[in-house]
């Protein structure tokens, strides 16, 4: 099993989702569902997961749950 960490700088409440690459393993995420019940984490946490084609159950956040800017953990 093989093990990456991504940095993701969220932008939650937006009126579009995207996802962008600033640079390697690090990118801006917006998505239009707010933080309330974790929902922002859960797309976040899709939306990284469909980029690397890994299931969502694959993708897990280390740090930053209630911050703007995550550490994520991508295992394949």
């Amino acid at each position: 099993m093989t093990e990456q960490i991504v940095r993701v700088r969220v932008s939650p409440d937006s009126r579009k989702e995207s996802l962008i690459e600033l640079k390697p393993n690090t990118f801006a995420v917006s998505v239009t569902e707010t933080t309330e019940r974790n929902e922002a984490n859960t797309r976040v946490r899709f939306l990284i997961a469909s980029y690397f084609r890994v299931p969502i159950k694959s993708v897990s956040i280390i740090a930053g749950h209630q911050s703007r800017n995550k550490s994520l953990i991508i295992r394949t």
